[in-house]
């Protein structure tokens, strides 16, 4: 049995935080959540989600500025009239082609503030839909770092089969050995086959597992993973206490600025429903060339200004009900924030205690690990004098794989688990992680389409 303890030491490369430390040119981490952050189509979609919502405040900001108009007219007529005179009675008649052209330009002066508050209201939902691009790009950039990790995990979980199944293959041709010379009986034998047989199972499970999450990572990040460099947690980013982290995620938490936002909509929505019951004031101005529109009229020339005041007095009771349904609609944002704050809260908590239990879980399963080798040597070397059977050097082999299989996993999970903290503070960001790529700004687009007048092609040329 001598001979497969040194085959038997899987060395600590293998484990997750080792794997491709010593490759020039391993992918990393950073280089993975910048892909993720540039290409990512869901973000992408996003992006332009909230372009679409930029154009919400030119159309509020349309009730400002003057409608003008052209009218134009022309056509065929025949009239027949008798006209009587002093002169006495005489019939006119004969074709016409009256054409007319015409221009309007209607100003709103008052309205009750409706165009004011729908201006706000509009900004709001743009910093609401910012808000929830904020959230999306953390959504992706923890689904960017977890399988990132996932996939170290899975990839050092298969090597740890494989040297399990060489080390299972060579205590079964070991145990044959014994067997043939009468040390060991069937038994032995039969133990250590179905004990290789068992490893070869988790080996091809472990390989199916691998290959999901290389579709994943294909999925999630935008490429084939090759050589990638291990993971570090990101606690660097913390603050020191839990209650800082607190008090952090309830004012940067996407989930709850975006709340915030949706107060402010439903307030303006408020006053924009009462606006209707104020007054109207509008000015009108209008002018007019016509030709031949009746047989003894060649032209005629027209030019008004009229200023009009519109005053409801009672329009069915629709305006009254509008307004008192966005009132507890706003009531209703108004606990709706309570409630994302506390379910931010809570998912702070919960990552956080995720995170010390991961730390304290790396560290027994590390013990685990160095005390699982020095028992498995020493059972090697009882069962060479015959005071171990083969059956304890399979069980202590299996107890060694299963104490590198939870190291491995803790290792995956404290990386993740710091992540998660950052995400739930509302601090998982290209700014914060001081990624090497251009950060999209959304308020470019904003200020490109706020004060257009006119023109229907996108800024970026569309």
């Amino acid at each position: 049995m001598q001979g497969v303890t040194a085959s038997g030491r899987i060395a600590a490369t293998v484990l997750l935080i080792q794997m491709a430390a010593t490759s020039a040119r391993a992918d990393t981490m950073e280089a993975a959540l910048m892909r993720a952050y540039q290409t990512n189509p869901q973000l992408n979609a996003q992006r332009a989600s909230v372009r679409a919502t930029d154009e919400n405040v030119p159309q509020a900001l349309s009730g400002y500025r003057p409608k003008v108009a052209v009218t134009a007219s022309a056509g065929g007529q025949y009239t027949n009239q008798l006209v009587t005179s002093s002169t006495g009675q005489k019939v006119e008649e004969g074709p016409q082609g009256p054409h007319a052209v015409g221009l309007s330009a209607t100003q709103t002066l008052f309205n009750g503030n409706q165009t004011a508050n729908k201006t706000r209201a509009a900004e709001s939902q743009v910093f609401g839909a910012r808000e929830a691009l904020r959230l999306l790009e953390q959504s992706v950039l923890l689904a960017a770092a977890t399988i990132y990790m996932d996939y170290l995990r899975d990839a050092a979980i298969l090597e740890v089969q494989r040297s399990n199944t060489r080390v299972l293959g060579q205590t079964l041709k070991q145990t044959r050995d014994r067997y043939s010379v009468g040390l060991v009986t069937p038994t032995d034998v039969a133990q250590s086959e179905a004990q290789l047989a068992a490893g070869q199972t988790q080996e091809l499970a472990a390989e199916a597992t691998l290959n999901t999450t290389r579709a994943n990572f294909r999925r999630i990040i935008g490429n084939e993973p090759s050589q990638l460099a291990p993971g570090s947690p990101v606690d660097r980013f913390f603050p020191a206490t839990l209650g800082d982290a607190v008090n952090i995620a309830l004012v940067e938490n996407p989930n709850v600025t975006s709340a915030m936002y949706g107060i402010d909509v439903s307030f303006l929505n408020v006053k924009i429903n009462e606006g209707a019951l104020f007054p109207t004031v509008s000015v009108q101005a209008t002018v007019q060339k016509t030709w031949q529109q009746t047989i003894t009229q060649i032209s005629q020339f027209t030019a008004s200004a009229i200023a009009q005041v519109t005053v409801p007095i009672y329009q069915g009771g629709a305006e009254y009900s509008l307004i008192r349904q966005s009132k507890e609609s706003l009531a209703q944002q108004r606990l709706n924030l309570e409630q994302v704050r506390d379910q931010a809260r809570a998912d702070l908590v919960s990552a956080w205690g995720q995170l010390v239990a991961s730390k304290s879980q790396v560290a027994s399963s590390q013990f685990q690990v160095d005390a699982s080798e020095i028992a498995l040597e020493g059972v090697r070397k009882e069962a060479s004098v015959g005071q171990r059977t083969t059956l304890d050097v399979l069980n202590q082999q299996q107890a060694l794989v299963n104490a590198r299989l939870a190291l491995v996993t803790a290792q995956h999970d404290r990386v993740v688990a710091s992540y998660t903290v950052l995400s739930t503070m509302g601090r998982l960001s290209p700014q914060v992680l001081r990624l090497p790529t251009p950060v999209h700004d959304p308020s470019v687009h904003y200020f490109q389409v706020r004060d257009s007048w006119a023109g229907v092609r996108a800024p970026d040329g569309r």
